[in-house]
């Protein structure tokens, strides 16, 4: 079960996230279908950027709006979408990592929400995305150990494991993950019925490229 903590849909009446639960899925290399449209995606993002800027999207706007509203500074925390953007937007590649990581990317970038991919078997009890407390930290993916006091984050019964900002090592995917959680931050603003097309699309290619079956719930 995942929950979103009361103080969070006090700052943010209208928070909602999208969870996607795979199992029996297959992860390695990204197929080239995957790359290929990665890659021109890629190219049509560095062409807006001659005429647009990050702040521009309508995603990162929003994100930014409600990182301010959980008092978090969402120019020294910035959220993982946009954080992708602002490296596409100056010219600098995105690695392919995994097909898993690589399908992330892909929407991240689409709609401009940050998602986090997980690996659903060192999981355990109950989920809830919180605001962190003086206690909170893990080994972020980026190499270093992410004091999360005060920043919205994921947690299970062994603590943090990921936030929009940087995920946790304990949960990263790789070849030998068979079962996975996928959490979407949805624009507060998204309505019921456009999360569950986002959530849709994302399941449908998940599941194309990796095999498996899954469910998807809206929590909010």
């Amino acid at each position: 079960m995942i929950n979103i903590a009361k103080d969070i849909k006090q700052l943010v009446p209208s928070f909602k996230l999208g969870a996607i639960l795979y199992h029996d899925i297959v992860i390695g290399e990204s197929p080239q279908m995957l790359k290929g449209r990665f890659q021109l995606f890629l190219e049509s993002l560095k062409l807006d950027a001659q005429q647009l800027s990050v702040s521009d999207h309508p995603g990162v706007q929003e994100w930014r709006k409600t990182f301010k509203a959980l008092a978090m500074d969402p120019s020294r925390y910035r959220p993982s979408a946009e954080a992708l953007l602002r490296r596409v937007y100056s010219g600098k590649d995105i690695g392919m990592i995994n097909s898993a990581v690589d399908v992330n990317n892909f929407f991240s970038l689409q709609y401009g929400v940050p998602i986090g991919i997980y690996n659903a078997g060192p999981l355990t009890g109950d989920i809830e995305v919180r605001l962190g407390k003086a206690e909170d930290q893990y080994e972020g993916l980026n190499g270093r150990l992410m004091n999360m006091e005060a920043k919205l984050l994921s947690s299970d019964a062994s603590g943090p494991f990921g936030s929009p900002i940087v995920d946790s090592k304990r949960t990263m995917t790789h070849d030998n993950v068979t079962s996975a959680l996928q959490i979407v931050y949805l624009r507060p603003s998204m309505s019921t019925k456009e999360a569950g097309k986002l959530l849709a699309a994302i399941e449908k290619m998940f599941i194309q490229i990796h095999g498996g079956s899954s469910e998807s719930f809206i929590i909010q």
